[in-house]
């Protein structure tokens, strides 16, 4: 079953097709994606370069093992800041912007400010960032810190 996407009436069911086959396999070449989606490489080429000109393809890249890298914990940690202010809001999120341990900094509704999504080589090393980086953002108030035992799944792939 298909979901309803709320996207602009600019996507068709090939492009659709086009835009999952690229999740799947980055690397494909345009001779096999046009073969995929039942078009000439010349269609899928244009397609493809309209679908990165309007955005909906941001970038290419490598999945990486963090565990063989040295980046073997992930850590999640909510964020409190002492205080809600646009200035406060703009110091903590380019601050954490420029650490490199975290991953991924989301602004949430609810109970705290920030959700990050920050990855390690082990607990020591969290510590450390904890101590000398996280602890130190701007504005940070409170942290709650969740690390994580077992990655059960993780994707970058959207449902269309």
């Amino acid at each position: 079953m298909q979901a309803h996407l709320e996207t602009s009436d600019s996507l068709d069911k090939i492009d659709l097709k086009i835009l999952n086959a690229l999740q799947s396999d980055g690397r494909i070449s345009n001779l096999k994606l046009a073969e995929l989606v039942a078009l000439s490489p010349t269609a899928v080429l244009a397609r493809t370069q309209r679908l990165q000109r309007d955005g909906f393809i941001l970038g290419y890249e490598a999945r990486l093992n963090a565990a063989k890298l040295g980046r073997g914990l992930t850590v999640f940690v909510e964020v409190l800041l002492d205080r809600t202010t646009p200035q406060v809001f703009e110091q903590f999120k380019a601050a954490a912007q420029a650490r490199p341990e975290i991953m991924e900094c989301h602004m949430v509704a609810g109970g705290f400010d920030y959700l990050l999504k920050t990855r390690v080589r082990d607990m020591a090393a969290y510590r450390e960032f904890a101590g000398n980086a996280l602890w130190q953002l701007p504005g940070v108030r409170e942290t709650r810190t969740y690390a994580v035992m077992e990655e059960v799944k993780e994707t970058t792939r959207l449902m269309l």
